[in-house]
């Protein structure tokens, strides 16, 4: 796909991501988002950023900060009007594709983003590793701990992202234990 010759395919694109914002319904991830589009279609991730850079400026979707700190996107009501005019520009079939795979799609999306972990550098010996547990867009748990240098911070958000089930039960039994002094 040309990104500045194909006017059709990027209306079409365009389109598509608008079809799926009013299909979700509610606040999305960029990552989620993203995630839902390339179950659908098999778009480069710069264009993908590139229409919602597009969709942003003609104010057919938002993006902000939920309560959870966490940049989310959704469609306006402009975005809904003009997409009642374009959806015919979308293909039938994957009108079809996201209509009958959406909602098995998000749930795995879903599942699989309600265990995350991000390391933050302050220096070459100092990181933070925020870990959490988000379910139903309300977080379960979060902690962030310190680490000496980028190897144990990957290595503790890698653990936790495979390994939360079993760290976090737990991490509440060790919480809720009675200590004698």
């Amino acid at each position: 796909m040309k990104l500045s010759s194909d006017n059709e395919t990027l209306a079409e694109n365009k389109a598509l991501i608008l079809y799926i914002l009013d299909k979700i319904n509610k606040p999305i991830s960029n990552d989620a988002l993203l995630q839902l589009v390339l179950s659908i279609d098999n778009m480069n991730y710069f264009y993908f950023q590139q229409f919602l850079l597009d969709l942003l400026e003609n104010k057919y979707i938002v993006n902000y900060d939920n309560e959870y700190n966490e940049n989310v996107y959704e469609i306006t009501n402009e975005g809904r009007e003009t997409l009642a005019l374009v959806k015919d520009i979308i293909p039938g079939i994957t009108k079809f594709r996201v209509d009958n795979e959406f909602k098995e799609n998000l749930e795995q999306i879903e599942d699989s983003l309600s265990i995350t972990a991000d390391f933050i550098p302050h220096s070459e010996t100092d990181y933070s590793v925020k870990c959490k547990i988000v379910e139903n867009n309300r977080t379960l748990f979060e902690i962030t701990t310190f680490a000496g240098s980028r190897e144990q911070a990957k290595k503790i958000a890698d653990n936790w992202k495979e390994n939360a089930t079993q760290i976090y039960p737990d991490l509440l039994d060790t919480l809720t234990r009675n200590y004698e002094n």
